[in-house]
């Protein structure tokens, strides 16, 4: 189901018909970035990137 609302999410930024080949590096990164900073319910209105920075935290301080 999380794999399948990402493509949703893509989409809103590359619709279906559109080729990868014509995407840049450069655009790519900006949508991963808009995606990653994007609050998500299923993470109880956080963000991906605070939720990894998070993860992160805790792995350092044990």
């Amino acid at each position: 189901a999380r794999n399948e609302n990402t493509n949703g999410l893509i989409r809103q930024y590359l619709p279906k018909s559109s080729s990868f080949d014509d995407v840049s590096n450069e655009q790519i990164e900006q949508i991963e970035f808009a995606l990653n900073h994007r609050p998500r319910k299923t993470l109880g209105w956080y963000t991906p990137s605070e939720v990894m920075a998070g993860f992160y935290t805790v792995a350092l301080a044990a």
